[in-house]
């Protein structure tokens, strides 16, 4: 166990450091451990955050009732005050040894060393009896459940020793014959003559034997028994590249904080409920309680009658999932915005205004319904679990799959980790009847179906996702989406990467949502609520970005069906063009087809903005 004196971003333990997640500090590999091993340094520095349409989806999505949300451990900057943070465990526990050697044929080769085998955390003694550094083997196993240990190196090498035959436990080597890193270049050697090329262990799927559900998050010895695959068949062991991105997807869900009276009751009652309202037994007992400051402050506005029936829905264990989806309450908010009036005055943590141009509009305006500017909002970001060589993204509602088999945070989750960023936004809708009209035309029909057929080959390669087809509307929404935040970040005054996206594409209606935020009080500088008052412009300019790209024809003309490059879910997509930081997109740089948005020089007639869209007044 170890405890690192840097620091990272609370941010980042909910999107890349989180409980299971792999690190390299500056002289150990670590894994991130359980919510179980975090430490505030007492509980007046527990910050809990209230979101009560967040919680009732988590709570949903985990099948417990009463949980509660809290910030990550921050430091203190009081020297005095109890340590806190975030305890890492050592992992991996095999090592390479930088012993200058070469092996029986001339290769690079460096022993292979086990923790028990160290003389110091960081140094190992040679044959020549001197002191030399270590490295942390770069590979592992792991399973898709999310289980994680050291490959047990002498079995893979020898196989599994005959009953009654004692083990090889000789000297292993790992010797590497060229310079590429490739697998097929990479041998484990036994002293005794055994040897085994590491690429094996990728292409025989038993190589590695079964899971045995290690959880070294969780600290210990700590495991799972019965790992099993969806199909309840013992699962076998992956071999992982601990640095590789596949090593560690959080499974996050996030919402934009609306405004809703009940949502606010809920917020309120939560406040106070440890201190004070748990111990009302009655409605009688509230105008007593409501005397109290904190009490009365909190529930100012709210009749006794509407306090009492909070109490005991909070005290029946359920947060009360809404019907809505989490995406279809914030676009029908967001479409519900005001109209723009004067200098309003910005408070809340939601303020929205509806944006009306003064005409002559341009013809691209024709596809637009409205424009929303987004003052002020609160973005609550979640993680409940993780997944390991497949990601688990959120379905086009926002919601979480169903039947994920994710990796839990602790031994027995009571609360999940959150952070809340404040910012601001710009919302392009699209008129409803369009979209529907574009996806009715058989050249984007074609096109969908072309699509759709490189999902099927996705979906053979990733048999136990849980994923749907997104389909044509939320491809093009969702390409747009990032052209639009290549465009507008070249006068927003935020970089690509700090501008991030929410694609709406549903009954409820079409549009893009870019935003900004920050875990600071203010989190905006103002620039894309200006963006929106020149959105015909950007929106041309972006249309205008997406008809060629650097890698044009190639890029153009790719199909999502090729097999050789496995792009299955990309369309007229690459680096040149519509690939952003990740950091930035909702669907890992995936659906992504920029021949949906306008014509390319392998067109397919399938675009949504034709020429006369984009024609000047």
């Amino acid at each position: 166990m170890a405890r690192p004196n840097g620091q990272i971003r609370r941010g980042q333990i909910i999107n890349v450091f989180g409980p299971g997640a792999l690190m390299d500090l500056p002289h150990h590999a670590a894994i991130v451990g359980g919510l179980d091993t975090w430490d505030w340094g007492g509980d007046d520095r527990k910050r809990k955050i209230i979101e009560p349409r967040l919680l009732s989806k988590i709570e949903a999505a985990l099948e417990r009732q009463g949980l509660a949300m809290w910030e990550p451990p921050a430091d203190s900057q009081d020297p005095d005050a109890p340590p806190s943070g975030v305890v890492v465990y050592r992992f991996p526990e095999w090592f390479t040894a930088q012993y200058p050697m070469k092996g029986p044929q001339g290769q690079r080769t460096r022993p292979l060393v086990h923790r028990r085998n160290l003389i110091t955390q960081t140094k190992w003694q040679g044959p020549d009896r001197k002191k030399y550094d270590i490295v942390p083997l770069r590979f592992v196993q792991a399973c898709p459940n999310g289980h994680i240990s050291d490959v047990d190196w002498y079995t893979f090498v020898h196989g599994i020793a005959v009953e009654g035959a004692e083990a090889c436990r000789r000297d292993l080597f790992m010797d590497e014959w060229g310079t590429s890193g490739d697998l097929t270049e990479v041998v484990i050697r036994c002293d005794c003559g055994k040897t085994k090329q590491l690429i094996i262990a990728l292409e025989d799927k038993t190589a590695l034997g079964w899971c045995r559900g290690r959880r070294p998050w969780l600290g210990g010895s700590n495991s799972e028994p019965n790992c099993r695959d969806p199909k309840g068949q013992p699962t076998f062991n992956r071999l992982l590249n601990r640095s590789a991105s596949n090593a560690w997807f959080p499974q996050v869900l996030s919402v934009i904080s609306i405004p809703d009276e009940d949502e606010k009751l809920r917020g309120a009652v939560e406040k106070i409920w440890e201190d004070h309202l748990q111990y009302v037994a009655s409605i009688d007992d509230l105008p007593g309680e409501r005397k109290r400051a904190k009490v009365a402050a909190a529930l100012e506005g709210y009749s006794n009658e509407a306090v009492w029936a909070e109490i005991e829905r909070h005290r029946g264990g359920s947060s009360a999932a809404p019907a809505k989806t989490i995406k279809q309450a914030e676009i029908e908010t967001l479409l519900a915005s005001p109209d723009e009036i004067g200098q309003d005055k910005i408070e809340g943590d939601f303020h929205a205004r509806r944006w009306r141009p003064a005409p002559p509009l341009e013809a691209i305006w024709n596809k637009i319904d409205r424009v929303v500017l987004i003052h002020r909002m609160r973005e609550v970001v979640s993680l409940i679990g993780f997944t390991r060589f497949e990601p688990a993204t959120n379905d086009i509602d926002g919601e979480l799959a169903i039947g994920v088999n994710r990796a839990s945070l602790a031994d027995e989750v009571n609360w999940v980790p959150a952070v809340e960023n404040r910012g601001e936004g710009v919302f392009i809708s699209f008129k409803s009847e369009e979209v529907r009209a574009w996806r009715k035309r058989s050249e984007v029909s074609k096109r969908e179906i072309e699509l759709a057929e490189g999902f099927k080959l996705w979906k053979k390669q990733y048999p136990n996702s849980k994923a749907d087809f997104v389909g044509a509307p939320y491809m093009m929404l969702h390409s747009l989406a990032h052209l639009l935040i290549t465009q507008v970040s070249l006068e927003c005054g935020y970089s690509s990467s700090a501008i991030r996206e929410r694609v709406y594409a549903g009954d409820a209606g079409y549009g893009i949502l870019l935003y900004t935020g920050s875990p600071d009080s203010e989190g905006t500088l103002g620039g894309l609520v200006e963006i929106g008052r020149k959105i015909d412009q950007h929106l041309r300019n972006a249309i205008e970005l997406g008809r060629l790209c650097s890698n044009d024809p190639v890029c153009a003309q790719h199909s999502a069906k090729q097999l050789l490059e496995e792009r299955f879910l990309l369309g007229a997509a690459c680096h040149g063009c519509l690939l952003i930081s990740e950091t930035s997109c909702e669907r890992f740089n995936q659906y992504l087809d920029r021949s949906l948005i306008v014509a390319t020089v392998g067109a397919t007639g399938a675009e949504f903005f034709t020429d006369q869209d984009l024609a000047l007044p």
